[in-house]
């Protein structure tokens, strides 16, 4: 399996053995999966640069893929039709080479405007479902609820308030594992064609 995103799939700022990839290997392994989640993540990349590298990404032959891009888009404020363009680029090869995915997305501030939040938010779900990829629609869930509960972010979030401190991703891998476990039962049931 292969996590393919940005720094927080990278486990910028954090030892390599807390970031999220290791931590989400140990915690599958801990539950009985045979699995090594390889890390493709890479700091700074949008969208476009996960399409730009997803052919190569794939000729590694992962047997599942998590896709958690779009953070650095929001960052930059890019339209959320081209972060879109962009991810469905990334389902398509994905989809071609006959490689479960799931699709981890971000909430969006409101900063930008309730329409851009709305188009960037809704781009997950929808895409997961045009492309028939499992839908995580907050990669950062606990830490959002939290915040959402007006308690402090300091145990969760690293100084710079943007990527999780190690506490933040054991939080972030005990919501997701689930999910990535679903995609690992596609991804022992899938008959390649052929």
């Amino acid at each position: 399996m292969t996590a393919f995103g940005d720094s927080l799939t990278q486990g910028y700022g954090l030892p390599q053995e807390e970031g999220f990839v290791p931590v989400l290997e140990r915690w599958l392994q801990e539950r009985g999966h045979d699995v090594t989640v390889t890390n493709a993540g890479v700091s700074g990349d949008t969208t476009a640069g996960g399409l730009a590298r997803i052919d190569w990404t794939l000729a590694e032959a992962p047997d599942a893929l998590i896709v958690a891009l779009g953070g650095n888009d929001l960052l930059r404020g890019l339209d959320p039709a081209e972060s879109r363009a962009n991810l469905a680029g990334i389902l398509q090869a994905a989809e071609a080479a006959q490689v479960p995915v799931l699709l981890a997305g971000l909430p969006a501030p409101g900063n930008y405007g309730p329409d851009f939040k709305r188009d960037f938010e809704a781009m997950y779900v929808e895409l997961a479902e045009e492309f028939g990829a499992i839908a995580y629609p907050d990669f950062l869930g606990p830490i959002g609820e939290k915040a959402a509960q007006g308690l402090s972010l300091g145990d969760l979030m690293q100084e710079d308030r943007i990527h999780p401190s190690a506490e933040g991703v054991r939080q972030i891998v005990a919501a997701i594992g689930p999910s990535v476990e679903e995609l690992l039962e596609r991804a022992t049931t899938a008959v390649p064609e052929g």
